[in-house]
């Protein structure tokens, strides 16, 4: 179980006919006794944000944070779609609470594939009785299926917490650029919690697992991340609660940056000695971002000059005669030149699935990582256009 090891949650996926594959594309996750429960979302940053956040927002202040569950489909993205798009969006939410019992605003809806092409919002429509009707606790596998697009494998997770349990899936395999990025996650708790307090331990929880996700330096139009809280096993400790959902979402991104588009490696990229944390991200996000890195890392090459090049042309405040560079606590640089070091040693960190780096200005306390990918052959493979 993922999205339903907390109790008071089903979850269901099945077929529509929206993926040319004929893959399951649709997928519903519901309170199992059908009522509405406390629910916070955290959703895209970008301007051009698709029907399906637009609709979610609005139903999430209607109803003042409390929903019934929320409706996801893949194969297409309903972004760029106008005001028919929405439309699609609230009709698909309309068939859903049709079929729970429940308000149509009291239903989320969520999103993901091809842009720019009119949502098939008959075939989604049709499809969901009989999604409906699969509802169950043992219905978490086959609803993180469905949410799949590039995705090479389903995402899942669940946390123990002292006398609650978080749960939840997502799907994220490119466009990932904080903040946020082509993804979609549902998480829930069975502790009980106010739809306020589930947005506070949301949106720290989202700064340091998604928002430091970056594969491709894309931001989409349809990010969600969404927390329900059955409240089934009483109030929960604050603090408790806070890192149980930031130890889920954690999980959630370390797994979409290991299964990127094309990626063979996971790297961390990390700032320290820093003049603040703000300069230490800005930093490392150059890093992080930068194509010339991520081919160093896909040709397993330490090459550390362009990794000094990207913070110097960060923004962020730097000396190179403070500069240390190291891989998997080798240093490799410091003070802005090569220094004597273990090459074999760094060369068989190269080699791995998971790449460190440390990057320290030697400035001040400010700290920060990003987590990010190699950038490979298959990645443009992938996304040199199939619409």
């Amino acid at each position: 179980m993922s999205v339903t090891a907390a109790s008071g949650f089903v979850a269901a996926g099945g077929v529509a006919g929206l993926k040319a594959s004929g893959d399951p594309d649709v997928a519903l996750v519901a309170t199992e006794n059908g009522l509405p429960t406390a629910v916070a979302g955290v959703f895209t940053s970008n301007l051009m944000c698709a029907a399906p956040v637009t609709v979610s927002r609005r139903h999430l202040a209607t109803t003042n944070g409390y929903a019934v569950g929320v409706v996801l489909n893949a194969g297409n993205a309903n972004a760029a779609t106008g005001p028919q798009g929405e439309a699609d969006a609230e009709a698909t939410c309309s068939a859903v609470a049709d079929v729970l019992g429940c308000e149509s605003d009291q239903i989320l809806v969520c999103s993901t594939g091809l842009i720019g092409i009119p949502l098939p919002v008959d075939k989604l429509i049709a499809a969901v009785p009989a999604v409906a009707a699969g509802l169950g606790v043992d219905g978490a596998i086959s609803a993180a299926e469905a949410i799949r697009t590039t995705d090479t494998v389903r995402k899942e997770v669940a946390v123990a917490g002292p006398g609650f349990t978080v749960g939840g899936m997502a799907k994220g395999a490119a466009m990932l650029q904080p903040n946020m990025g082509t993804m979609l996650a549902v998480l829930t708790t069975d502790a009980e919690a106010s739809p306020e307090t589930l947005h506070e331990v949301l949106t720290a929880a989202v700064r340091y697992s998604f928002n430091v996700l970056s594969v491709d330096g894309c931001t989409s139009t349809n990010d969600t991340v969404l927390l329900f809280a059955s409240g089934r096993n009483g109030p929960a400790n604050h603090e408790a609660l806070a890192a149980a959902v930031a130890t889920a979402c954690s999980s959630l991104a370390e797994q979409m940056a290991a299964d990127a588009e094309g990626a063979t490696k996971v790297i961390r990229v990390s700032v320290t000695g820093a003049a603040s944390d703000d300069e230490a991200e800005t930093a490392a996000r150059a890093i992080a971002n930068s194509a010339l890195c991520k081919c160093s890392w896909f040709g397993e090459d330490p090459y550390w000059g362009r990794v000094a090049s990207e913070i110097g042309a960060s923004g962020a405040q730097m000396d190179p005669g403070h500069l240390q560079i190291s891989y998997g606590g080798v240093t490799v640089a410091r003070g802005g030149a090569p220094t004597n070091h273990d090459e074999s040693a760094v060369a068989a960190h190269m080699a791995g699935q998971r790449i460190d780096l440390v990057c320290d200005l030697g400035l001040g306390p400010g700290r920060a990582f990003i987590l990010t990918n190699d950038l490979t052959h298959a990645y443009v493979d992938e996304n040199k256009g199939t619409s």
